[in-house]
């Protein structure tokens, strides 16, 4: 007893007639998706490097169209390529001039390719759901756990009051820095209340006092101004006045 013709299995089918391209050149594509699920079947054509790819395609497209108007199968997932097949057409005849008042004979050909889809058997739909599951929650693992990696990275390696992440030895150099210019900041304010400032100014006034005193005493050798220690006070009092002022630049 004979099965199921081809042309007669149950599905929702799509047909193009009269396609001019021969049907010895799209049977090797159709042998590409038959048996195979219309979502992989697209990729396979998607990427298929033969013409005719193109318009089987379309006609895969046509056919999964027919299945969810007309037969209410919306799911595409649910569905596969069951049946696929390319008759021969018309071929048109056409004829070439050739040397000595010869003519040779061209045939363009054309092929009617039949596309049928049908729903997935229970058993291999059942796979196919249990795929898609577990493909769905790793994808989702996946994407969880690097959005809770991606915080926890940004929340270690950001500094206070900054929005680019930096590395650790950075964040300890910067933190190094902004402590000795607060050191720095708390010394200046600490001479200030100190009265270095007023120091250096009465170590200068002192120098000037005692220059004035030096150059106006004409009676007093310097021998005597020597002895007193007139010039080793004035010197002290310049060197003073220096250190203090070399001590607050560099702060």
């Amino acid at each position: 007893m004979t099965g199921v013709k081809t042309n007669e299995r149950p599905g929702t089918k799509a047909v193009l007639k009269y396609c001019h391209i021969s049907a010895y050149k799209i049977r090797p594509v159709l042998d590409l998706i038959r048996n195979k699920e219309v979502t992989v079947a697209r990729d396979i054509l998607r990427f298929s490097e033969r013409d005719a790819a193109f318009v089987v395609g379309k006609l895969l497209d046509s056919a999964v169209a027919n299945a969810a108007h007309n037969d209410q199968l919306v799911d595409v997932d649910e569905l596969y390529v069951s049946a696929c097949f390319a008759d021969e057409g018309m071929t048109h005849k056409r004829w070439r001039p050739r040397a000595r008042g010869r003519a040779t004979r061209i045939r363009k050909r054309t092929s009617h390719i039949t596309v049928i889809v049908s729903r997935l058997p229970e058993d291999r739909l059942t796979r196919v759901r249990a795929r898609r599951a577990a493909e769905t929650a790793n994808r989702r693992a996946r994407r969880v756990a690097g959005g809770r990696a991606g915080r926890r990275t940004r929340r270690d390696e950001q500094l206070p009051g900054t929005t680019e992440p930096v590395n650790a030895e950075a964040a300890e150099t910067v933190e190094q820095t902004i402590a000795e210019q607060d050191a720095a900041v708390n010394d200046t304010t600490g001479a200030e209340e100190a009265g270095i400032v007023d120091q250096q100014e009465a170590a200068v006034e002192a120098a000037e006092e005692a220059t004035a005193d030096d150059a106006g005493t004409t009676e007093a050798p310097e021998s005597a101004a020597e002895e007193a220690g007139i010039v080793d006070q004035q010197d002290a009092a310049v060197e003073a006045a220096e250190a203090a002022t070399e001590k607050e630049e560099g702060e």
